[in-house]
């Protein structure tokens, strides 16, 4: 079974609808099964999927759009060691530190993001969109 951090950008990729990137977030949220695919994201991105949401489709989307997520995907929390393992990293970028310490934490397979310059800190890989969907049909077909 993979366990993956979804990034915020492939999140909203998928809820916003936006082109062409929201083709391959949607696969993705598709194949997620009991047993094949577990979806994850940190408690951050629910923050970042309303805020940016509630200014694209609305605050009754928005929240919609949260509590689906926070039914359907496991939810990594963000507590003092995450933010600490976060600071630690090398990269600039604490946002994406934090989805890292995040993932690293739960002992997920990969983190799953459009922005893979990002996460060069990441000691578990790091997979596009379509490199999760590759290795998705490779763990069906074998």
């Amino acid at each position: 079974m993979m366990r993956v951090l979804l990034d915020t950008n492939v999140l909203l990729d998928s809820l916003l609808h936006r082109t062409p990137w929201h083709l391959e977030a949607d696969e993705i949220l598709r194949q997620a099964q009991p047993g094949v695919l577990e979806l994850s994201v940190t408690a951050l991105s629910l923050d970042n999927l309303f805020d940016i949401g509630r200014r694209i489709v609305g605050t009754g989307q928005a929240r919609t759009d949260v509590r689906r997520v926070a039914q359907t995907f496991n939810i990594l929390g963000v507590d003092r060691t995450t933010i600490l393992q976060a600071d630690a990293l090398a990269s600039a970028d604490f946002e994406d530190n934090l989805q890292i310490a995040a993932a690293t934490n739960a002992a997920l397979t990969a983190i799953v993001t459009r922005d893979s310059a990002g996460f060069t800190s990441s000691a578990i890989p790091v997979w596009s969109p379509a490199e999760l969907l590759i290795q998705l049909a490779n763990v069906r077909a074998s």
